[in-house]
């Protein structure tokens, strides 16, 4: 038995369509400037939806058809003579464009069934797909989930334009496997591109192929997910292999997804994450269009689960962890891909944030560790060992190398030598060649997850070298027990500090176990944070911004700080 229908959402659904809509279609004769083909695209689809929409204030209304009609025109203008799109980064890009077509392919399917108001909508709609189709289908991509777009795109064209060629191709790439880990994460590791592309473009290649099993793979990754959903309504990035792990990123993307599938299977978890994805307001213009394309979206959800606290979870793929409570949320990474391929490269994990601390409106965002060793940059645990369930080793030795003279047998009589990169700088000197002399520094962090924050241990090891601990907490409230050195920055040496926001506050406490005193605020030279010379080459930073406690001093040291949230009892 089918749930009934949930005509409140409908209507949010159709609310958020109207406010992207409506400007259009006030004036539908006007040509859009500067709108690219992607946009372009989802401007038609949004405007067929409405106009077919008995909850849109423009259900049947010419205007839209105009604008929809003013719109492809401007689409068709920017498709070149391989069908592709100009415009964008990517020069004469197969997925790229493949977006853009997925948008086509629905707006055509919403047209078809539209009436003979629609026709001259759904023909230019086939002249654009039909244009597009030979370069989607022999083209290739540049990341993982471009795979996914662009066979999603192949099989909508393939669903309204018969084509077994379209069907081989997108065969072809899910022969591939899709990236999907033990853990139910991506192999990008993306919040951005799991809700936004992988997931939808698996969903709907699961109803075009019939295929179950890339159902179940977003079902996986999905309930991978709600153990990254923070307590502010966003979803945990730190560990992301693209742009999204320097950003905060929304639930909302993901409404789509936990609601089908809440509806679907009967999940109560996942229900639970659908109302929290729309606590805010539904504001996806695209919304409408999908409830239109999957009936099961205007279905009522289940009764959702309540919220399990307390909580912990450790994704061994991604060496994340987490453990929440009513007055806690701690996450402690030790992911970062750049201890093993030594760069920072777009594609790689590369935050160099190892814990974050959430105490309701007082949120400690990032927690780093620098270290003054030949520039090679902040701490990025190289391995992280779970010795409890709630207690965590992060480990990174960091190696660099004074080189000697070259065997006689290496020798060159002009001098020209080899351009090599050993790790941390490229020179013509044959690095590999030449017998070598190691200096090491290691640091480990233990941190033990604790219902009201964490307590850590640092150990910095090896030559004396200047360090600093940087905490940066959200912008809110203002670290009392800290000296000021301007800036927006603070130095805290063992005195306690307090960040408090209304009623929430964060507590912290360092003491030195091994080693010299704490630098004060006279040693601004030390309390700074040091992105390494991947980015101070190129005139770069990966700094945080918010108000940032530096702890600092001339290593080896042991150091123990001890993190505390502090909430208002709820009230009952």
């Amino acid at each position: 038995m089918h749930n009934p229908l949930d005509q409140e959402f409908v209507r949010a659904a159709a609310a958020a369509a109207d406010r992207s809509a409506l400007p259009m279609a006030a004036a539908p004769d006007e040509e859009p400037a500067g709108v690219p083909h992607r946009g372009l695209a989802r401007g038609v689809k949004t405007l067929v939806a409405a106009y077919r929409s008995p909850d849109s204030a423009l259900h049947g209304s010419e205007r839209a058809v105009a604008a929809a009609t003013t719109h492809l025109r401007a689409l068709r203008a920017v498709q070149t003579g391989t069908g592709l799109f100009a415009g964008g980064d990517n020069v004469q890009s197969p997925p790229d464009s493949a977006f853009t077509v997925n948008d086509v392919c629905d707006a055509y399917v919403l047209a078809a069934g539209g009436g003979p108001e629609l026709h001259a909508v759904k023909a230019a709609l086939a002249e654009i797909a039909d244009a597009a189709a030979d370069s989607l289908r022999t083209g290739g991509v540049h990341t993982p989930n471009h795979r996914w777009e662009l066979s999603a795109a192949l099989a909508r064209l393939h669903r309204s334009f018969p084509d077994g060629r379209l069907l081989e191709r997108v065969e072809e790439w899910l022969a591939e496997g899709v990236d999907i880990d033990t853990g139910g994460l991506y192999s990008e590791r993306s919040a951005v591109y799991a809700s936004l592309v992988t997931n939808p473009s698996l969903l709907l290649l699961a109803e075009v192929l019939g295929r179950t099993d890339l159902m179940d793979a977003v079902e996986r990754n999905l309930a991978t997910t709600l153990d990254l959903i923070r307590p502010d309504g966003t979803v945990e990035t730190v560990h992301s292999r693209r742009q999204d792990q320097k950003l905060s990123f929304p639930l909302w993307p993901y409404l789509p997804h936990y609601r089908l599938l809440a509806i679907r299977t009967g999940r109560g978890d996942f229900a639970r994450a659908a109302r929290l994805a729309a606590a805010d307001g539904i504001d996806d213009p695209d919304l409408l269009a999908q409830t239109l394309l999957t009936p099961d979206l205007r279905r009522a959800l289940p009764a959702p689960d309540a919220e399990k606290l307390p909580r912990y979870g450790y994704l061994p793929t991604a060496r994340l962890a987490a453990r929440a409570s009513a007055t806690a949320h701690t996450v402690v990474y030790g992911g970062s891909d750049v201890p093993e391929h030594r760069r920072i490269r777009s594609g790689l994990a590369c935050n160099p944030t190892f814990l974050r601390l959430f105490a309701g409106a007082a949120v400690l965002d990032a927690v780093r560790l620098s270290r003054v060793f030949f520039d090679l940059g902040p701490f990025r645990a190289a391995d992280m060992e779970q010795l409890a369930d709630n207690r965590y080793r992060l480990t990174q030795t960091l190696t660099a190398a004074y080189y000697q003279p070259l065997p006689k047998d290496r020798r060159r009589d002009d001098g020209a030598y080899r351009l090599v990169d050993e790790g941390r700088f490229s020179a013509a000197m044959a690095f590999p060649d030449r017998p070598q002399d190691e200096v090491s520094h290691t640091t480990r962090v233990e941190v033990d997850l604790r219902e009201d924050g964490a307590d850590l241990r640092i150990d910095i090891s090896g030559p004396p070298v200047p360090w600093a601990l940087e905490l940066t907490f959200r912008p809110g409230g203002e670290p009392q027990g800290a000296v000021p050195l301007g800036d927006g920055s603070w130095c805290l040496t063992t005195e306690p500090l307090t960040y408090r926001v209304g009623d929430d506050e964060i507590r912290v406490e360092a003491a030195v176990e091994a080693g010299e005193p704490l630098a004060g605020p006279d040693r601004s030279d030390i309390l700074r944070y040091d992105p390494g010379q991947d980015y101070t080459v190129v005139g770069g930073t990966d700094a945080t911004t918010g108000n940032r406690v530096y702890i600092g001093g001339l290593g080896p040291h042991t150091l123990t700080l001890a993190l505390r949230a502090r909430r208002p009892a709820p009230v009952v």
